[in-house]
């Protein structure tokens, strides 16, 4: 809910960052079928005016949230394996961790992401903010696993697309596993996989 006091008009971005946060939060809740701008808007503090004066409409703002979920998942992913000095290994394992970590606070956006999935899956569609922004994450983190086996002087496993699908899969499938059954998912258990596909043996 908008904290801004009376008298006080909120900046654009804070009203925008309010609406995104409240739309995860409802989209996940109710469906994104189920819930409506009102409802969006109420959650933020906000009239439906703010969501439309931002956003155009509710598929509008479908497709800005999955744009701001993947920019921000993309930059936490690069943010863990920033360490230059950290062998590949250990960076496999920060990386796994700290998407562990993402995953448990954001709980909201896992349920909404399945929905979304389900919905392209079952549309069939090839296209769409959903498929069109994992396309681009995908493409991103081929390129970030390309440049971090290069620079540790590593022939990959697999081609660099590819490792970049499963480590894709893995986040996904262990943070819904985990969803159901934490005990089943260790904290650590994404980290040691990533790093035993990168080939540390001390992974296991």
């Amino acid at each position: 809910m908008s904290t801004v006091g009376p008298g006080r008009r909120p900046p654009r971005e804070e009203v925008r960052r309010a609406l995104l946060d409240a739309a995860a939060q409802v989209f996940a809740r109710q469906g994104v079928d189920g819930a409506s701008v009102g409802d969006v808007a109420a959650a933020a503090g906000f009239t439906k005016g703010a969501v439309y004066s931002n956003f155009g409409s509710k598929d509008d703002l479908v497709a800005a949230l999955v744009e701001d979920k993947v920019s921000a998942y993309l930059e936490l992913g690069l943010a863990a394996v920033s360490d230059t000095d950290a062998s590949l290994g250990d960076k496999a394992r920060a990386l796994g961790d700290r998407l562990t970590r993402a995953a448990d606070e954001q709980r909201d956006w896992q349920l909404l992401f399945l929905e979304l999935w389900q919905r392209a899956v079952r549309s069939g569609a090839t296209g769409g903010a959903f498929v069109d922004r994992r396309r681009e994450l995908h493409a991103a983190v081929t390129d970030a696993v390309t440049a971090h086996l290069d620079r540790a002087g590593v022939a990959p496993p697999l081609p660099a697309a590819e490792l970049a699908t499963l480590l894709m899969a893995l986040s996904n499938g262990l943070a819904l596993e985990r969803q159901i059954d934490p005990a089943g998912v260790p904290d650590d258990l994404f980290g040691r996989v990533l790093a035993l596909v990168v080939g540390d043996p001390g992974a296991s």
